[in-house]
């Protein structure tokens, strides 16, 4: 037997005699007893009650053994004797961190038995350990015969799945921030760098306007000439961008430049651009030509143009900084929704904020995108928290399901309940134009742990968590799909239930 398999031996009844090796003595009945009395979850439970556990295998394993992995089919139920073991998980990353150590009494290994599912997590020994172990055949015996046992082992399996969820669903939160964050990198440098670059042109420009201001100062100006200054001034503060073709546009230009080069107008076909997207042609210059000479002239336009220019960059500068705080206030609020304490909370806000935080994933599929949401909504009064996650798994599932050039569409409404509460009911779908979810995974894709994706790819928790917070807000989730179509309808009460309200519903 090599060091890396366990040594096993069936614990012997009163009546059977065992068949040990002297490096492994069989535990006797009164031994056996006094370490299932030290298990927290058999503590109440009497001594005939535990007559169940007697005939089963106990397995020895040295430190740094691996007793169950991450993705492999679970096989055993455990009941740690002696000794520790650590739970790890590895994430989609690749990176492997540790989520608990289990100390003696502890048992584990029901869930994935109960669930059905692969073993969600890897199990190591962290020091030579002793367990009783029993086989996915023996477990079942054992929760069918041995009703305290049974109820025993699901209380414990109860309590472990409510800390889990809480902590997956932050866990589940964090990744989701992490696999957006270059994207929202890349958001956020796009305003950055336009707004650096606006904010140089911008000094050049007041350089120019201080240069160009200056030799009028040197000249006496005429009560036409100060007219005309001040009249094209005011055309630029208060002209509205054309909003003209291509065609239209170059031609503009074109007039123009070929105008001012007539007149000597120096950087002519530099000025034609700015000129023409405020509104300014030949026709309006002229009275400016007639009241200036050549070389002043030639200043006067110049100086509107950095004016003109100014004023634009001045926008440009506006709306990067406003496309920033956009993208601070979605994150904030994505990242901040919750908190445990009872909120009013704007579905399409939250609905609005996830969006702009998967943008970029949007915009490199070109993805089109439709909104229908209902400006009278009710808001939604909770204490619950993780209501973006929600709408961030299905989107996130929807952007990866369409084509390039594909269409998702999010619609809000509210309906009226029929029980006599009041309450109105808040509904949201997510719509996709994918290849839909294949019929043989449909009945499992709300399932704790599945995903279709590799290993190291897909944690699968997403839709799983997504089921559970829209059960913790009191509401339901559905979907249908088909080649083409995958539509997710999430219903939620606009006020959560009280617990006592919600333990008599159920």
């Amino acid at each position: 037997m090599t060091p890396s398999q366990p040594q096993t031996e069936a614990i012997p009844t009163e009546t059977t005699i065992p068949q040990v090796s002297p490096k492994n003595p069989p535990l006797d009945r009164a031994t056996l007893l006094s370490y299932l009395q030290k298990v927290p979850i058999l503590a109440s439970i009497s001594e005939e009650d535990l007559d169940c556990l007697d005939d089963v295998e106990r397995v020895e394993y040295p430190a740094g053994e691996v007793i169950a992995k991450q993705g492999e089919t679970a096989r055993y139920f455990y009941i740690l004797l002696t000794g520790k073991v650590g739970i790890a998980y590895k994430r989609p990353d690749g990176v492997e961190s540790s989520m608990a150590v289990l100390p003696p009494g502890s048992a584990f290994g029901e869930l994935p038995l109960l669930a059905n599912i692969q073993n969600p997590s890897t199990t190591s020994t962290l020091e030579p350990s002793l367990l009783l172990r029993l086989t996915d055949e023996e477990f079942w015996h054992l929760m069918t015969e041995c009703p305290e046992v049974r109820k025993a082992i699901l209380g414990n399996m109860a309590f472990r799945l409510q800390k889990m969820q809480s902590t997956t669903v932050q866990q589940e939160k964090m990744a989701a921030l992490g696999t957006l964050a270059a994207g929202l990198m890349h958001e956020l440098n796009n305003p950055g760098a336009a707004a650096r670059r606006a904010s140089s042109q911008l000094r050049e420009n007041l350089l120019r306007m201080h240069e160009l201001s200056a030799r009028f100062t040197r000249i006496d100006l005429k009560p036409s000439q100060k007219q005309c200054l001040l009249d094209l001034q005011s055309h630029v503060l208060s002209a509205a961008p054309l909003q003209l073709n291509s065609l239209e546009q170059s031609d503009a230009e074109e007039s123009l430049a070929e105008w001012m080069e007539g007149s000597n107008i120096e950087n002519a076909w530099k000025l034609a651009p700015t000129l023409v997207s405020v509104g300014i042609n030949a026709q309006e210059l002229s009275c400016t030509r007639d009241s200036f000479d050549g070389t002043t002239f030639s200043d006067a336009l110049n100086w509107v143009d950095a004016l003109a220019s100014s004023m634009q960059l001045v926008s440009t500068i506006e709306e990067s900084i406003g496309r920033v705080s956009t993208l601070v206030t979605a994150v904030k609020s994505y990242a901040y929704e919750g908190k445990g304490q009872r909120q009013t909370i704007n579905i399409n806000e939250s609905l609005y904020a996830t969006l702009v935080i998967l943008g970029h994933k949007m915009r490199e599929k070109q993805v089109t995108l439709e909104k229908s949401l209902d400006p009278q909504l009710p808001l939604l009064e909770s204490s619950c928290s993780g209501l973006n996650q929600i709408w961030t798994n299905i989107l996130d599932n929807a952007i990866d399901a369409v084509p390039e050039h594909g269409r998702i569409r999010v619609r809000t409404w509210a309906e009226s309940e029929h029980d006599g509460k009041g309450v109105p009911t808040l509904c949201v779908t997510i719509e996709d134009d994918g290849p839909g979810i294949p019929l043989e995974v449909q009945p499992h894709i709300f399932d704790p742990f599945y995903t279709t994706k590799p290993v190291g790819v897909g944690t699968g928790l997403g839709l799983g968590i997504v089921y559970r917070i829209v059960e913790s807000f009191g509401g339901t989730i559905r979907f249908s799909s088909v080649p083409g179509n995958t539509t997710f309808f999430v219903r939620i009460p606009a006020q959560l239930l009280d617990q006592s309200e919600v333990k008599a519903a159920s």
